[in-house]
Formats: C-alpha cells, sequence, structure tokens
C-alpha cells in the first residue's frame, strides 16, 4: 500500500529549511542564497528500511518567519509532521525555541515534530556542549545540509513515526 504524508519545515530566515530539502531531494547543494516566498513543494518517495513500507513525503518549505505564530495557517493544514529547523550559528534562530514548540505542540498536538540544528559543520562538539542547556533538552538531530549528514536520517525517523 503506498501512503502519503505532509510534512513542513518550518523556522527562521536563513536557517537552510530549502538547503535541506534539496539535500534530501536532489542529493545537491549550493552557496547560493535563495529566499522562499510563500511556500515550495517537493516530493520524494523512500522506503522505510525496518517495514519495506513504501512513502511519499509530500514536504512544504515555507517561508522563513522570526514570528511562528505570524505562519500562514492554510500553509499548515493537513500537516502530517513537522521538521523544525534553526541555524546554529545564529542565536536568534533558536533564542525561542521552547516557544516555538509549545505553540505548535498546543495548536498540533497529536502531530510528530523533529527538531533540527543546522548547519553542524560550522559549529564545533565544545560549542554543542557549551548550549547543552538549550540543544540537549530539544535537538533530535543535528545536520548539515552542506555535507549531507543526518539529512536522510531525519526524514526517514520523522516518516517512521508517521506510520506508527
Amino acid at each position: 500500500m503506498k501512503i502519503s504524508k505532509k510534512i513542513v519545515l518550518i523556522g527562521h530566515f536563513g536557517v537552510g529549511k530549502s538547503s535541506l530539502i534539496r539535500r534530501f531531494v536532489q542529493d545537491t547543494f549550493s552557496e547560493d542564497y535563495k529566499v522562499t516566498i510563500g511556500v515550495h513543494v517537493l516530493k520524494k518517495e523512500i522506503t522505510l528500511p525496518k517495514t519495506n513500507d513504501d512513502i511519499t513525503l509530500v514536504i512544504w518549505d515555507l517561508e522563513g518567519n522570526d514570528d511562528i505564530s505570524n505562519t500562514r495557517p492554510s500553509y499548515l493544514l493537513g500537516t502530517n509532521g513537522f521538521l523544525y529547523v534553526f541555524d546554529m550559528t545564529r542565536p536568534a534562530t533558536y533564542e525561542k525555541l521552547e516557544s516555538d514548540l509549545d505553540y505548535i505542540k498546543d495548536r498540533y498536538p497529536k502531530t510528530p515534530i523533529k527538531v533540527i540544528g543546522n548547519k553542524k559543520d560550522l559549529v564545533t562538539n565544545e560549542f554543542i556542549k557549551q548550549n547543552k542547556d538549550v540543544f540537549g533538552r530539544f535537538v533530535d538531530f543535528y545536520t548539515s545540509a552542506k555535507s549531507g549528514k543526518n539529512v536522510e536520517d531525519v526524514f526517514t525517523k520523522l516518516a517512521e513515526a508517521l506510520t506508527k
């Protein structure tokens, strides 16, 4: 049986949402920054390793927003899973992480969320340890769209959570 699930990437401007999607869907990376205006939708079919189920991920790349409550509600309708992305090199993108997650969980209580600290290639393990009060409590994955580190795993783990 073919399954289709809507995944929404949400987070501030410039955190790497589009780059993560491009790495996952097309296995490419570009240094050129292009602002997402509105929403960009891509699809990718994957086979879950544990169950061999085929699942089509319909991935919504939303424009960045410094205040998550300003995200258009129509973009979020029918969301099966969220990937909340922040830039590990820009504290402004994770300073309100807890309240942003509370906002999503309050409005979509049964929708799985994976939290991603992106741009891992630009920080040290020591930096992560120094910020464990934030990162250790909330982050599910550290990724690098540039190197591809953990990108496939993020989408696969969320897809697995959606099929349980």
